[in-house]
């Protein structure tokens, strides 16, 4: 069986290690844990682990966040991988910064990377980890935000969680999305979350 790992993010040194970019970081963590390197290949960078017999493709995209779906359609294409198969992995804002949570659809939220991989696929029934990275803005200063650094703390508070969203990727892979989210939404998150979550 094979599954995508998508982690959204930019391209460009000015954007590593940015908010917005948490989905590149959360890969290349679990890159690392399963000591594998990425390769610059068409629409992305890409590399290959495995889980339990399952082959994983992890795609960090080079199309920019809002054209993500490209990458993501051509690789599920390429490497013949089911919808259901596919695991996004991005930034949220309406989380605190770590809080993971990881839904099986929903909404795009108002991110683009979110919106084009809907539009490109025809459907928001794709299977997403949404990883927190606070609200502390202005108004009128989310871009400056989300593609701003993590403070001491907050990056502390994030490295800490690669373990966690490692652990995720791989249970998505061998347990299932249901039993994924059973396990891990009311984890780590300072409360109880929801049940539709």
């Amino acid at each position: 069986m094979k599954y995508l790992i998508v982690g959204l993010g930019n391209i460009g040194r000015e954007y590593e290690g940015t908010r917005h970019n948490i989905g590149f970081t959360v890969l290349d963590a679990f890159a690392k844990a399963s000591n594998t390197i990425f390769q610059d290949k068409r629409y992305g960078y890409v590399a290959e682990a495995s889980v339990r017999g399952r082959k994983l493709i992890l795609l960090k995209p080079s199309t920019y966040m809002n054209l993500s779906g490209n990458a993501v359609r051509y690789w599920m294409q390429q490497e013949k991988i089911p919808l259901e198969n596919v695991l996004v992995i991005v930034d949220d804002l309406a989380l605190p910064v770590g809080a993971l949570r990881l839904k099986g659809q929903g909404s795009d939220g108002g991110h683009n990377g979110l919106k084009h991989i809907a539009a490109t696929l025809g459907t928001t029934a794709y299977a997403r980890l949404r990883v927190g990275i606070g609200s502390d803005f202005g108004k009128g200063h989310q871009v400056d935000f989300v593609l701003g650094n993590f403070n001491s703390e907050e990056q502390s508070t994030i490295d800490k969680q690669t373990e966690t969203t490692t652990e995720i990727i791989k249970s998505f892979c061998f347990a299932g999305l249901a039993r994924t989210m059973n396990q891990f939404n009311k984890k780590g998150n300072g409360k109880k979350e929801e049940e539709q979550a």
